[in-house]
């Protein structure tokens, strides 16, 4: 397995709504790779071929959140720039919620973004630093004015902080269906499934880091009631259990984080 992974900040300006840029130039054996669910939206742009997914093939994508394992079929050969939105990047550089994205990938040339125009620039710079600062420069130039209802976006964050949504519903005044209803408006998932996908991140975040701790910690760490919950949701949102997982995509996931990595923050 031939890796490298380059982690980039985004220009100050830019990150309410990414929140890194990540360089990638991976061989291995062809096969099919999951894209996980997470809190962001993923915006892709290929410096050599195509991310090739069920709804078809595309140089530059934008995805949007999801709660099932998205299925990437490559060649063995993949090379080019992740970037990770915040749902209100979708507004900042779209002009459009969350939502309208959530489940399912699009071309950026179907969003009115210069599709063509990015991957040129990232194509034609020499370094992952210059890479980055193409992206900050094209995104730049999309950003508008951005407003997002206030209890909504309060939402969001009480979710991240791992408060129940029965709670968040009595801080903002709200019914629980009601806020259900604004919430899946602006980003596609209620605030139950929202909730499933942040609590599944952090357990895979766990996974990934260089002291794996067991299973067993990793379920009490994160809130899951015993193993079996633990397997039933890793499967519902992965496709695979833990085990499965571990087995099949750790050893490329963690080759794409630590061989030959490095931090770059412009």
């Amino acid at each position: 397995m031939d890796v490298e992974h380059v982690i980039g900040a985004p220009h100050p300006r830019l990150r309410p709504f990414v929140t890194r840029y990540g360089g990638y130039r991976m061989r291995t054996d062809p096969g099919v790779h999951r894209g996980l669910p997470s809190r962001s939206l993923t915006l892709i742009v290929t410096l050599d071929g195509t991310v090739d997914l069920p709804q078809g093939r595309f140089a530059t994508l934008c995805g949007g959140l999801h709660d099932e394992a998205v299925l990437i079929t490559h060649d063995g050969f993949q090379h080019g720039i992740q970037c990770a939105l915040t749902p209100l990047g979708a507004r900042a550089f779209f002009g459009l919620p969350a939502a309208e994205l959530s489940g399912t990938s699009v071309g950026l040339d179907a969003l009115d973004a210069p599709a063509a125009e990015l991957r040129e620039r990232v194509q034609t710079a020499t370094t992952w630093t210059d890479r980055f600062a193409a992206l900050d420069l094209v995104l730049g130039r999309l950003l508008r004015p951005v407003r997002q209802q206030v209890e909504v976006a309060w939402a969001w964050q009480r979710l991240a902080e791992g408060v129940p949504v029965g709670e968040i519903a009595a801080e903002v005044g709200w019914s629980r269906q009601h806020l259900t209803s604004r919430f899946a408006a602006e980003f596609g998932l209620t605030p139950k499934v929202v909730a499933r996908v942040m609590r599944f991140e952090r357990a895979n975040l766990m996974l990934r880091g260089e002291r794996r701790p067991t299973l067993t910690e990793v379920a009490a760490a994160c809130g899951y009631t015993d193993q079996a919950h633990f397997n039933r949701d890793w499967r519902a949102l992965c496709g695979a259990t833990p085990t499965e997982w571990i087995a099949a995509e750790l050893p490329f996931v963690q080759g794409s984080e630590t061989g030959q990595g490095a931090e770059l923050s412009p």
